[in-house]
């Protein structure tokens, strides 16, 4: 008898992904390399934060969290005694002057209605007080919301670096790619899977459990390399945030604490989400179009 009710009220396929190597950002694309979601036609997904208290979701529609990228620069001048400079091309001085340079790629070049970021987070070179370095290694990420603007700001990123170190007398080679790491698009919700989250989730916890407008986070997901392969996508955020049982620090804080009491709400949401999507998007059906 529960066999057939579920038969009756599960109509369509579920994929349940398990998926490896988040953090790193190659998991998904590998995922969709090995056809995981072929014939898929919907995507959900998410991530707990400490933003919203337990027992609360949120999402929105269009883009949620950023592109990422990141990169490394070698800048290539001659070395030399620092007591002769004029003997020497100085990396040091070209690899600050690229660093000044990417900030005005957002403060002058970025439409401000297009959030975009550029921080140099590494500037290694030398080893000693009195030699000029024969070159300097710098690196960091840069992100957006929108595709366009992230591809324009990777190359603007790179031609800034090259541009600058030639002023400098320096050559530069930039990474695009250092340690294996990838590009992740834009993570953009569909307006239609989006109301359908607020749907399910508001019948699900009420009004008061579910914020549907969410401010965009500058943070990224390799989720996005479901949203490129599939139709329509959408991804939001499980409430954890809970001081009584020490759930205050954020997911990549050492102190991280799951608030254990989330897991009913996130496992029930993300059900509902796909047998709801189903029940309303196909109804009866004998196809196999999967979810």
């Amino acid at each position: 008898m529960i066999h057939k009710l579920a038969l009756s009220l599960w109509q369509g396929t579920v994929i349940l992904l398990f998926q490896p190597g988040e953090e790193v950002g190659t998991g998904a694309k590998k995922m969709v390399e090995a056809g995981v979601v072929n014939n898929v036609e919907a995507i959900f997904g998410f991530h707990v934060t400490v933003i919203l208290p337990t027992g609360v979701v949120g999402s929105r529609a269009g883009p949620l969290l950023a592109g990422c990228g990141f990169f490394e620069a070698v800048i290539t001048g001659k070395g030399g005694h620092a007591a002769i400079p004029q003997s020497s091309v100085d990396p040091v001085v070209a690899a600050s002057s690229v660093v000044l340079a990417l900030q005005n790629l957002v403060s002058r070049e970025a439409d401000p209605l297009d959030s975009q970021v550029v921080t140099v987070t590494r500037f290694r070179g030398g080893g000693a007080f009195n030699v000029i370095p024969d070159s300097v290694t710098i690196g960091g990420t840069f992100r957006c919301f929108s595709n366009d603007g992230f591809m324009l700001l990777k190359r603007r990123i790179e031609e800034v670096i090259v541009a600058q170190s030639a002023v400098h007398r320096c050559a530069a080679a930039v990474d695009f790619h250092a340690g294996g790491r990838p590009l992740l698009a834009p993570t953009i919700n569909s307006a239609g899977l989006h109301a359908h989250f607020e749907a399910v989730a508001t019948e699900m916890l009420g009004a008061g459990g579910v914020r549907g407008a969410m401010e965009p986070c500058m943070g990224s997901e390799d989720f996005a390399a479901f949203s490129e392969a599939v139709p329509g996508s959408h991804f939001y955020f499980v409430g954890i945030r809970n001081e009584a049982a020490g759930s205050v620090h954020d997911a990549h804080s050492p102190h991280f604490l799951v608030d254990e009491g989330a897991l009913p709400y996130g496992a029930a949401m993300h059900a509902s989400l796909a047998m709801t999507y189903l029940q309303r998007r196909h109804g009866r059906v004998d196809s196999h179009e999967e979810l």
